[in-house]
């Protein structure tokens, strides 16, 4: 008997990890893993269950993380949810942010960007808010991972820092971007870190932080029992207190920001295949990865990394000037 599983039909993701850039500096590697986890969970059908069709999901990195290209997947996604009135719609940003302190200008810099022509080369936000603004999407979630070298770095790592044009400061998301990439009813902005801090890898170098805990809360980290979905307060839930729980243990500070209001509550994937937790919920999947992961090392003889090491069960508390998470406060600006 054929079984059929559940999918989230009307799920949209536009994912981008830079990667590779024209200016060798500027390359940031982690990117791209970090965007190919995230996609390989979202169209899971065991996990959050899009489509896995070039009709739900576009992928950008390296070579085709130009400038034009990221413009022309936020076209493709206002014509997506232009044909679909229920559109989820992610748009995933892993690179650089820069903060133009002359103009307050803020950019993305896209696989293209050149330094001696960074304004025509750099993705500007008001270019890419004008864009966002033109997808009719009832439910929009932005991720920005937005960082420099240093910061993508483990601290083990030497990577050289990219050339810099004069009044340019590497920076997560200044004072303002965030407020108004947020504007609208069902839209969401999440980025990694404060404009002061760096956004930090695992020490095993295989994912970012942030985005390592945003797979875990894709799962359900911070899901309640019955749910069938992951909602985008459920990511804000485990990403508040997960982040920079994680940070701490390697000696850094990161410290993810929301811009969302108390009503937006809105589902973004399914949960384990719309099937939900098992009884016992998030702590009962940690204990069988560790099982999983234990047979691994004894099967294999080498060191397996678990997706989950951490609980969460907590509750966001929104306000304009900061989100608050078991504690955890994150000011804007």
């Amino acid at each position: 008997m054929l079984v059929m599983t559940e999918s989230f039909a009307h799920g949209y993701a536009l994912l981008v990890g830079v990667g590779h850039c024209v200016e060798p500096q500027s390359s940031l590697p982690v990117t791209v893993k970090d965007m190919q986890a995230l996609k390989q969970i979202l169209v899971d059908p065991e996990l959050c269950a899009y489509p896995d069709n070039d009709q739900h999901l576009r992928l950008l990195h390296d070579e085709d993380a130009t400038h034009q290209a990221i413009l022309d997947g936020l076209e493709w996604l206002k014509a997506q949810a232009t044909a679909d009135s229920e559109a989820t719609v992610i748009i995933y940003y892993s690179g650089h942010g820069w903060l133009d302190t002359t103009s307050g200008n803020y950019y993305l810099i896209p696989h293209d960007f050149d330094s001696y022509d960074w304004r025509n080369t750099a993705l500007s936000a008001e270019t890419f808010n004008q864009a966002l603004h033109q997808i009719p999407a009832k439910r929009l979630l932005v991720i920005l991972d937005c960082c420099h070298a240093a910061g993508m770095a483990s601290p083990k790592e030497n990577v050289s820092e990219p050339r810099l044009p004069k009044g340019i400061v590497p920076t997560a998301d200044p004072k303002g971007l965030i407020d108004n990439l947020a504007q609208g009813e069902g839209r969401v902005v999440f980025t990694s870190c404060r404009g002061d801090q760096k956004s930090w890898i695992r020490p095993d170098n295989t994912l970012s932080l942030y985005t390592h805990h945003l797979i875990e809360a894709l799962q359900g980290a911070a899901s309640q029992p019955g749910a069938t979905e992951v909602t985008v307060f459920d990511l804000a839930n485990h990403l508040g207190k997960a982040v920079p729980e994680s940070a701490a243990t390697i000696g850094k500070q990161q410290t993810p920001r929301f811009e969302m209001s108390a009503t937006e509550k809105f589902s973004i994937a399914l949960l384990q295949g719309g099937k939900g937790l098992p009884v016992g919920g998030w702590k009962a999947m940690e204990q069988q990865a560790d099982a999983s992961h234990q047979v691994q090392v004894s099967t294999l003889g080498k060191r397996s990394v678990a997706i989950g090491d951490s609980t969460i069960s907590s509750t966001i508390i929104t306000g304009n000037n900061n989100v608050t998470g078991n504690g955890n406060v994150i000011q804007r600006g």
